[in-house]
């Protein structure tokens, strides 16, 4: 501990988490979306929010190259970089949390640890990993940006599927099927799952 880390002391609110679940008439959570790049993560998560906007539920995605072009600007794709992104993405999401949002992360997150790490942080209950899986050869026919064409091609270090590794979920809350249903189907399996653990009321 540094002599600065000594006098850091961390304040309790006067408004808490349940107070403002109450408010909003809704628990808190995260529901973090991992999956190859191309996998449909971002374009699920933002198709779930508008769902539960629609429903008067108080939501905020964090999308991963939304996320790199401000917190995590200063970060590479290197192993100890996609670490603190990461860490990061939870610290961040734990303060919704809080705040009694519901915090939707669509992150490729290649890695069980820290994935787990965040399921760490934020308790039990509150984190809802959901495995969009859809395979390489389906990811890479919707190379819109054409990165996996680069990756292969060497022009792209440390690319997931390619050069670095993605490791599944082994135990995740759900998994939808991003490569083989259409999107209103994932949405779906992910609105009926959370209503079936009483995370969202039915309507």
């Amino acid at each position: 501990m540094t002599e600065n880390e000594k006098y850091i002391v961390l304040h309790q609110p006067i408004v808490t988490r349940a107070m403002r679940e109450k408010m909003n008439n809704h628990p808190s959570f995260i529901l973090w979306f991992t999956g190859l790049s191309g996998a449909g993560k971002s374009t699920l998560s933002h198709f779930i929010e508008h769902i539960l906007y629609e429903r008067g539920y108080r939501t905020f995605v964090f999308d991963g190259d939304n996320v790199r072009h401000g917190l995590c600007s200063d970060l590479g794709f290197g192993i100890e970089d996609r670490h603190e992104n990461i860490r990061r993405i939870g610290e961040m999401s734990k303060l919704f949390i809080e705040g009694g949002v519901i915090a939707i992360a669509a992150f490729i997150s290649p890695l069980r640890a820290d994935r787990d790490q965040v399921r760490a942080l934020v308790g039990a209950g509150d984190f809802i990993e959901i495995y969009c899986d859809a395979g390489l050869e389906v990811c890479e026919s919707r190379d819109v940006k054409g990165l996996y064409e680069k990756a292969r091609a060497g022009l792209i270090s440390e690319f997931t599927g390619i050069s670095s590794p993605y490791e599944k979920p082994l135990n995740p809350e759900l998994v939808v099927k991003t490569g083989e249903w259409p999107l209103e189907k994932c949405a779906h399996a992910v609105v009926q799952y959370l209503e079936s653990q009483g995370k969202l009321t039915t309507q």
